[in-house]
Parts: structure tokens; sequence; C-alpha cells
């Protein structure tokens, strides 16, 4: 579970990091402002759970949730209990007076980790009676022609120069339609492709070996694709290794 922490008070993020470590739990990123907030989670991957003070240097953290589409679950931490009616608003969980008990944190976990699990048992049902299609094939340009490619054919898909490529198995990148890595992926069968960073997705298939990387992170050598190297982002390298060995992370 990657959690986040948005907190202007260094001191009070740092207590804050250590009581939720406490718990068990490890968090990703400690943002300490609305604009540091929002320039992350537009380059970043959503984290499962925000820990958002309400009142920060710049704004409310209100703000941010505004300004952005995110799906994570929150849980804002606060001095003062007047916004909590406006709080709710958002999928937040639950609303925690500072100084934060040790007891209504551990509450407040124990809260996400049953709304967790109770969307995964939704998912589970879901599955059982909803046939997903995943995409099959992709249709791209050649001149003035169109090729179909086959997704099994994927290696890898990256950014470049702010357009979205596929490289194939035969070592040939082409140009695809969609805009973003997010929309791609989304059309793709999350047990055969991964997102290891902001900039690629890989295939499952495509893998020919992984190394140990710098700072914890690990190095994905592909068949055939050479264009830049592949690194599992740290925040990721718990999930893939769980997608590696199959166990359902998406």
């Amino acid at each position: 579970m990657r959690i986040v922490v948005i907190e202007d008070e260094k001191p009070a993020a740092r207590l804050l990091v250590r009581e939720i470590e406490r718990c068990g739990f490890q968090v990703a990123q400690i943002l300490y402002s609305v604009r540091e907030a929002i320039d992350w989670f537009k380059k970043e991957e959503e984290p499962d759970l925000i820990f958002a003070d309400i009142q920060l240097v710049d704004g409310l953290s209100f703000d941010i949730f505004e300004a952005l589409t995110l799906h994570s679950s929150i849980i804002f931490t606060t001095a003062y209990d007047e916004y909590a009616l406006r709080a709710f608003k958002f999928n937040s969980l639950d609303y925690l007076l500072k100084p934060i008990d040790q007891q209504e944190l551990m509450l407040a976990l124990d809260k996400y980790r049953t709304f967790n699990k109770a969307l995964l048992n939704l998912g589970k049902v879901r599955e059982r009676y909803l046939e997903i299609n995943y995409r099959k094939r992709f249709l791209v340009r050649l001149g003035i022609q169109v090729k179909i490619v086959e997704t099994q054919e994927v290696e890898c898909v990256f950014i470049r120069h702010r357009g979205v490529f596929i490289h194939l198995n035969s070592n040939r990148n082409y140009l695809l339609d969609q805009d973003t890595l997010e929309e791609v992926m989304a059309e793709l069968d999350p047990s055969q492709f991964f997102r290891v960073n902001r900039k690629q997705i890989i295939s499952l298939a495509a893998i020919r070996e992984i190394s140990v990387y710098l700072n914890s992170r690990l190095k994905i050598g592909l068949k055939t694709y050479s264009e830049d190297d592949i690194i599992v982002s740290r925040e990721r390298v718990n999930d893939f290794k769980n997608w590696l060995s199959q166990k359902k992370v998406y």
C-alpha cells in the first residue's frame, strides 16, 4: 500500500510518519504545500491512501483535491474541527484532530483496510459476471497506410518527445494515437502488462533479465527494446514483485 502524507510542518510530518510506521505501514512521500502536492500528483502514480493536513502554508489541502481528479482514499488531519463537513465531501475515510492519538490512528487505518477489502471483494464478484475485454490489437499509421499490430507483439509502451510509442518484438517503434500512458494501460491486460514508472509500460512476456539497481530499485532488460534504461521506480518495486509472482496488485 502506498501512503502519502501532506503536512507543511516538518516536525509534525515526521511524527505522523513514525506513528504510521508503528502501525506497520510505510510512507512513500511527504509533501509540504498545495503547490508541491499538485505538481507531484500530476507526475506520479496515485497513492492508495493520503493523510492530508487541512491548513497548509499556501492554502487548504481541499484546493489540491478540487484541482485534481484523485481516486485515493483520504484521511484528513487538523488542529481544528470546523472543516469536518467539507472534508467528507471528498473521498474522506476519517478526520483526525491533532494531536493525533495513536489509537485513533490505528482505527482510521483499520477503517481503510476494511473499506479496501470490501472493494476487492466487490471486484471479485464483478469479475465472475463480467467479461473484461482488453485491447487485442493496435492500429498504427505507416505513412499513408494503416498497420494492424497484435497486442502480444508489444514489448514496451514508452513516452518519447511527448508522444506515446509502442515497441514491438520485431524491434520496430510506432506512434500511437493515445496521449498518455494512463489511457494505454487502462486498455491492456494488467496480468500481462505493468507500468514500471512514469514513462514506461512493459510486457511480462518480453522480460529478458532483472537486476538490482541503485536505491533499492530494479533494472529490467527486455528482449529487443534498447531505447532507454527501464528502471522500476522505488515505490513500485513491491507491486512489481507481486505482479511477477501473479499476486493480484491491479
